[in-house]
């Protein structure tokens, strides 16, 4: 006859169930406690001198954070929404800040708080808008070209519509 295994008490089961119960705690611990380090950036990423940009930074942690360039000057950070999980501001470049890549540092929680460094880029001159850059590209004789196409059609259209109206007349 085969031995029967002995009766766990009921202390006995409650005593492992606390043991596996405090070993899955203490496993998960590490990935409850870890965060992801903060991200920033700067919009837009390159302005003239004496525009106008904007500082974000997320998963900060804090209430509180400021940003320094050798570009602009301390800008205090205040937080986007109610959880503060962001934090912003704006900054304008100065109007004599030297052309080429400034870095911009933001500080999570101000001075000697967890640091992120990104790039601006400060451009000589003003920034380009309008025409979206596509001008720059052409040569002139592009230009030439497409103006006189688009004088060639105008005229056609003249003559169509003169051919008609003349045409309604006789019958």
């Amino acid at each position: 006859m085969p031995a029967k295994p002995p009766a766990t008490s009921p202390v006995t089961s409650r005593r492992l169930m606390a043991i596996a119960a405090a070993t899955l705690i203490v496993a998960a611990a590490p990935a409850t406690f870890a965060y992801a380090a903060p991200s920033a950036g700067v919009s837009p990423t390159t302005v003239a001198p004496g525009g106008r940009v904007s500082l974000n930074v997320d998963g900060c942690g804090t209430r509180t954070g400021r940003a320094t360039s050798t570009a602009f000057s301390e800008v205090r950070l205040t937080p986007g929404n109610l959880e503060a999980t962001n934090l912003y501001g704006s900054a304008t470049v100065f109007r004599d800040a030297n052309p080429g890549t400034h870095r911009v540092t933001f500080e999570c929680g101000g001075a000697g708080g967890e640091r992120v460094i990104v790039s601006l880029q400060v451009a000589s001159g003003a920034a380009r808008g309008g025409t979206g850059g596509s001008i720059g590209s052409m040569s002139p004789g592009q230009i030439a070209v497409g103006g006189a196409l688009a004088a060639g059609a105008l005229g056609a259209g003249i003559w169509v519509l003169r051919r008609r109206a003349a045409g309604t007349g006789t019958a």
